[in-house]
C-alpha cells in the first residue's frame, strides 16, 4: 500500500516543484532566486557541452575500414597471383598504401603511430594488432 501512496504522491509532488519554477502573474523573491541558481549551473552546463571537443567522426573511421579492406584484398589477390605483370612493384605499392592507411586508422583510434622505415612489417603487424584490440575489423 506504501508504494502505491509513493507511485501516486512522488509524481505529483515533482509536478508541483517544476510548476512554481515557471513563471507566472507573481513570483516570490525565493522563487527568482531559484530560479537564477537553476539559470546559473545550466548556463555553466551548456557552455562545458558546447566547448567540449568534438570526437572523431564515426563516418571516417568507417570510410578508412573499407578501404583498408579493399587494399588488403587487392594485396592477397596479387600475392596469389604469380602471373602479374610487375608483380614486387605492384605488391610494394600496394603495401605502402596499407601502411599509410594504417596510421590513418591508428590516428582515428588515438593509437600510436611510431616513425619507421617505410614498409617495416614489425611496426604494421603492431598497429593491426592494437586496432584489432581497439574493436577494429577490416
Amino acid at each position: 500500500m506504501a508504494w502505491l501512496l509513493l507511485w501516486m504522491v512522488l509524481p505529483a509532488l515533482t509536478f508541483a516543484a517544476v510548476l512554481r519554477l515557471v513563471p507566472g502573474a507573481e513570483s516570490s523573491p525565493r522563487t527568482r532566486a531559484a530560479r537564477q541558481r537553476l539559470a546559473r549551473v545550466l548556463d555553466r552546463a551548456s557552455g562545458r557541452l558546447r566547448h567540449a571537443p568534438p570526437g572523431p567522426d564515426p563516418f571516417d573511421a568507417l570510410h578508412v575500414q573499407m578501404r583498408l579492406t579493399i587494399v588488403a584484398e587487392h594485396l592477397r589477390r596479387l600475392e596469389d597471383d604469380p602471373h602479374a605483370w610487375a608483380r614486387a612493384e605492384r605488391i610494394i605499392a600496394s603495401q605502402l598504401a596499407y601502411d599509410a592507411l594504417l596510421a590513418d586508422a591508428c590516428r582515428l583510434a588515438g593509437v600510436e603511430v611510431r616513425p619507421r622505415p617505410k614498409g617495416d612489417p614489425w611496426e604494421r603487424m603492431r598497429e593491426e594488432v592494437e586496432l584489432a584490440a581497439r574493436g577494429w575489423t577490416w
